[in-house]
């Protein structure tokens, strides 16, 4: 008899609960709620939640919340959300110092307990954490990528189906880079139903929708007070999906770049192949002349800070 995955979530907060929700309403696996222990009762109680949930919907998954890591022993995927969310007037950056010693600890639990897992990271700021998690866990890069340029991604796709008045659906759109406020949307690659999106929207307006996608997350945490968590959830599900059932989905994330676009021993976010062996393949486009200078800063800032967080 096969046996289920088993998903392991770090972080009980807005996007773990949300992971939990869409792992068992997919029935992805069984589902462990992990988080510290002063908030164990939070995992708990959000676990218990959704299986009562899934008495009235239908989904039949274990779903647990605990403190211990031994609960997330062998794991087959591992999403980690630990650390501070930002805040109105933070930025991903200003995170760096209390997240990084989260990331560390985290790392070398999953190092011990979970040998085997793809690991998706989602804690920010995205691209130092998850370049911390490889280095720590010594995990191959094909199991330790982060969680991105689906979301950054799916946000340019929405901007661009409003101004075009169209079906998200029928949108696709593509943002590289580090995740933060030099990604790098790439226009040239955007369609609708296959056309080009330059030759529908005007170039005015398409620097305004590449600002906005950039400023996304800081849009939302504006509003809400605190970062967003169901496009976030739902960006990483969709990975962990493509691994699970070795769908290879090719995605926009976090890889660790080992001469691809020109970059080494940095994470940035580029064009891959998820399927059973996690990443499997990347995938490098032709960029134009003004998308290269725009990833060249962008995977600056990317340096800038690891090496902030080597000194740390």
């Amino acid at each position: 008899m096969p046996k289920r995955k088993k998903i392991a979530l770090i972080g009980a907060g807005n996007i773990g609960g949300e992971l939990a929700a869409l792992c068992a309403r997919k029935e992805l696996g069984d589902v462990v709620l992990f988080d510290i222990a002063d908030k164990e009762g939070l995992a708990k109680g959000k676990a218990l939640d959704l299986e009562q949930n899934g008495a009235l919907l239908g989904y039949d998954c274990s779903i647990k919340g605990t403190s211990s890591w031994d609960d997330c022993a062998g794991a087959d995927v591992v999403i980690v959300t630990a650390g501070v969310p930002r805040k109105p007037g933070m930025s991903r950056d200003d995170l760096l110092t209390i997240n990084l010693k989260i990331i560390r600890n985290v790392a070398e639990n999953i190092k011990a307990k979970c040998p085997d897992a793809l690991v998706i990271v989602i804690s920010n700021p995205l691209d130092a954490m998850v370049y911390e998690m490889k280095k720590v866990t010594g995990f191959p890069r094909a199991r330790v990528v982060g969680m991105a340029g689906a979301l950054d991604s799916a946000r340019f796709g929405l901007f661009l189906a409003h101004e075009l008045g169209c079906s998200v659906k029928d949108v696709r759109a593509m943002v590289l880079g580090g995740h933060g406020d030099t990604m790098v949307p790439v226009t040239s690659y955007c369609t609708v139903y296959g056309v080009p999106v330059k030759t529908k929207i005007s170039k005015e307006r398409l620097d305004a929708i590449v600002a906005r996608t950039r400023d996304g997350g800081g849009e939302i945490v504006k509003l809400m007070g605190t970062s967003a968590y169901y496009a976030p959830a739902s960006g990483a599900v969709v990975m962990a999906e493509a691994f699970l059932h070795d769908q290879k989905r090719i995605l926009p994330c976090a890889v660790f770049l080992d001469g691809e676009y020109g970059y080494k021993d940095l994470y940035m976010g580029v064009p891959a192949v998820i399927g059973g062996e996690g990443i499997e393949k990347v995938l490098e486009i032709e960029l134009t002349t003004e998308e290269k200078a725009m990833l060249e800063k962008s995977a600056a800032a990317v340096r800038e800070l690891i090496e902030a967080s080597k000194k740390l």
